[in-house]
């Protein structure tokens, strides 16, 4: 068993082969959630599901499960998965390789002959990347209960179309209750979607947590006024003081390494006219981190940074919390089933706690759960360009077989 590998060929070549079910002119994949597209993909990868022998089961979201029989069928399946549906200036490789990574392991253990005690599910969930309708996550998170299914299919996108239309539209509204799914273990493999193993030049990533964050929407009220006319020392710039808020976002996640993040990525001023005093400006924060403690003492900080700098200038500043996802650590059991496999590979490894939201975080409310991250060119993911080589992700997938096989056992 220590010498099983998957067929990276294989690998390849069925994700160049779905991405071009949107393919776009610069070489990424426009597919997004419940359009004609997705369906096509969501037809394509059922198809070779079936191919590989393995039975279908969608539920009310539209998630959709491909099993392949263990021994004993009574016990819940270790389970791996991803999402197909992209961003509308996506890449070939987020999401999608996770899916069929999955079902790579399933044609692995087919040409094998390998036969697991647990059954082997492969999973993908509906409109991860919540580019058309919201919330991100929606199937996963119906699926743990995260909110509702009438929620999620009154979700309209810019068109007035809902959810729960385009998914009988396309044939994915199925009849499983979702949650009512047993899931022994979930693994999920994906490209990093940022640059921290291409730097440290190793080639697997162990994921133990995902970041936590906590989103913001930030006013600073002043008044406007002509900016000939009026003296420094009389002005109620709203400006000014928005801009002693924004360095201080990034000094708070500075004072919380490693994982400290803090990002102003939004900005409305109003009346926005270069003679005029800004008399208010709107601006986003969004401060992650990878345990509960450090990040509620990061949102504690920009409060009461905020209610000083509103006291001391005199302008009154509302800062109101929008968003909150917890950090999400993943189970021992799981992250020692991928550190073990990536020892017993032998390839290069360090742990890198995800930035970035996945499946696996709703996943991990029902269930044991891990993630494996390969490196992408350059870091760059939601981009037409992203890239990944193709031996990483022959040795990500080669990662997910063995620590499956590891939850799932050998008969």
């Amino acid at each position: 068993m220590s010498d099983l590998r998957i067929n990276s060929d294989r690998l390849w070549d069925s994700l160049m082969e779905l991405a071009r079910i949107g393919a776009t002119p610069k070489g990424g994949v426009k597919r997004l959630t419940l359009t004609d597209l997705d369906k096509q993909g969501r037809d394509l990868v059922t198809s070779w599901a079936r191919g590989a022998g393995l039975s279908i089961t969608v539920d009310q979201i539209g998630n959709v499960f491909m099993r392949r029989d263990g021994e004993d069928n009574t016990l819940p399946p270790i389970m791996t998965g991803s999402h197909i549906d992209t961003q509308p200036t996506g890449g070939k490789f987020d999401g999608n390789y996770g899916v069929l990574a999955g079902l790579e392991v399933v044609r692995t253990l087919n040409d094998k002959g390998i036969k697991t005690r647990a059954p082997i599910e492969v999973a993908f969930w509906t409109n991860e990347e919540g580019s058309r309708f919201v919330p991100v996550m929606m199937g996963s998170g119906v699926f743990c209960g995260a909110f509702t299914l009438e929620h999620a299919y009154a979700a309209k996108d810019t068109e007035g179309k809902t959810v729960g239309e385009e998914l009988e539209r396309i044939g994915y509204k199925g009849d499983e209750v979702p949650g009512q799914h047993p899931i022994g273990a979930y693994f999920e493999t994906h490209i990093e979607q940022g640059p921290v193993l291409e730097d440290a030049d190793k080639v697997i990533g162990v994921v133990p947590a995902v970041m936590g964050l906590s989103w913001y929407d930030c006013t600073v009220t002043g008044m406007e006024a002509h900016a000939g006319p009026t003296p420094m020392h009389l002005r109620k710039d709203a400006m000014q003081v928005a801009a002693q808020i924004i360095p201080e976002v990034v000094a708070i996640a500075n004072r919380y390494p490693p994982y400290g993040r803090g990002t102003v990525g939004m900005m409305q001023v109003f009346p926005n006219s270069r003679n005029v005093i800004p008399g208010q400006v709107k601006f986003s924060i969004d401060l992650r981190n990878v345990n509960d403690e450090l990040l509620n003492k990061m949102h504690e900080e920009i409060l009461a940074f905020v209610d000083r700098t509103s006291a001391e200038t005199g302008l009154p500043v509302k800062i109101e919390r929008v968003s909150y996802y917890p950090p999400c650590p993943f189970h021992p059991d799981c992250v020692g089933a991928v550190r073990k496999a990536t020892e017993k590979l032998g390839y290069s490894t360090m742990d890198v706690v995800s930035g970035a939201g996945h499946d696996a975080i709703y996943a991990a409310r029902v269930a044991p759960a891990g993630m494996i991250f390969v490196p992408c060119k350059d870091g760059i993911s939601h981009n037409e360009i992203e890239d990944a080589k193709k031996e990483h992700l022959e040795a990500g997938c080669n990662v997910l077989l063995h620590a499956m096989l590891d939850r799932a056992g050998v008969v």
